[in-house]
């Protein structure tokens, strides 16, 4: 399963976030997959894109960084398996779309 993670750096204490990784790494346990990360221009927050099959890696990962940030964890589907999804619900609602 996909996760949205928003990382908080608590008092904006982003150097903190950085000697810990540059020390440690990112200390995901095995199984955790870290697909991309973006850091915000000021420093707030740090958005990264997560899988795992267990939530309890991310319940792991998360408690070992939480003396350094906040999380919120919002399970996503990409968007090619939604919009599926949504055309299926659809087609059985209203018939398939017909092509000019």
């Amino acid at each position: 399963m996909l996760f949205m993670v928003i990382e908080r750096f608590k008092d904006q204490n982003a150097r903190a976030i950085y000697q810990r990784f540059r020390d440690k790494g990112r200390m995901a346990p095995e199984g955790l997959s870290v697909h991309g990360s973006w850091i915000e221009g000021n420093f707030d927050r740090c958005f990264q894109l997560m899988e795992c099959d267990d939530l309890r890696l991310l319940q792991e990962w998360t408690m070992q960084w939480s003396d350094l940030a906040e999380f919120e964890i919002i399970p996503v589907s990409p968007s090619k398996e939604t919009s599926a999804t949504a055309y299926a619900v659809i087609d059985r609602e209203t018939g398939p779309a017909r092509k000019a």
